[in-house]
């Protein structure tokens, strides 16, 4: 099977207000494993980010004016996503944002929740732990994914992690490990015991080691007050 974990940075919060994408991080796995193929733009908005988002992300428009628009870039991206399941966390937030980038290229393109699945890493965080903080740093902490780079948030930084949070939430190296234990009790409860022929051999103790033993019950008896359970 074949996923992108995707993630997007915004000029603000709210799509219905005009915001605009200005960066789009896709990390691809395959069979639940990494292929080290990726996608990573940056776009130029043609609007100016709020306070709040630079302050999280540290794009301006100053900085996205040379970039290119998302009109140039859609068709890459849809030939990268294509076939795919989506793996995006508050996925409400990015597909949101995705369709409104797409209707203002050509209506015909549709949304982008028609073309690909989508799984929401947040819900299935709530899911599994109920009454929790499940944002992305707190999955991290969890499930001991290292953020530590992760000063300001990043598109292709923030599908990195994601994929790691997802990859342990959803299995990871402990069902691996889970399985091969399974495998292994099941092979032991089907294999008969083959006893090696021969006479087992019985070593009795020495009488040196019998008194260091019945000195040592003499002393846990008097510490114990006599109630020693070894005699």
């Amino acid at each position: 099977m074949r996923q992108i974990v995707l993630d997007t940075e915004t000029t603000g919060l709210e799509v219905s207000q005009g915001h605009r994408i200005i960066e789009i991080g896709c990390v691809e796995l395959v069979s639940r494993r990494p292929t080290g193929r990726h996608f990573h733009r940056y776009l130029n908005p043609e609007r100016e980010v709020d306070e709040g988002a630079v302050a999280v992300h540290g794009l301006t428009l100053a900085k996205l004016s040379r970039e290119p628009r998302f009109a140039e870039i859609v068709h890459e991206l849809l030939d990268f996503l294509a076939d795919a399941e989506l793996i995006i966390h508050n996925a409400a937030f990015d597909v949101g944002f995705l369709n409104a980038e797409l209707s203002r290229v050509a209506s015909d393109l549709g949304p982008i929740d028609q073309r690909c699945r989508v799984l929401d890493t947040l819900l299935l965080a709530r899911e599994m732990h109920p009454g929790q903080r499940n944002s992305l740093d707190a999955l991290c902490k969890r499930y001991g994914v290292d953020n530590s780079k992760r000063d300001l948030h990043g598109a292709l930084l923030d599908a990195r992690i994601l994929a790691d949070v997802y990859l342990a939430m959803t299995g990871g190296q402990s069902a691996l490990a889970l399985m091969e234990s399974a495998q292994t009790r099941q092979l032991a409860a089907t294999t008969p015991m083959q006893r090696p022929p021969g006479v087992l051999k019985v070593v009795h103790a020495a009488a040196d080691e019998l008194s260091a033993h019945e000195a040592m019950l003499d002393r846990i008896a008097k510490a114990s007050g006599g109630k020693a359970i070894f005699r």
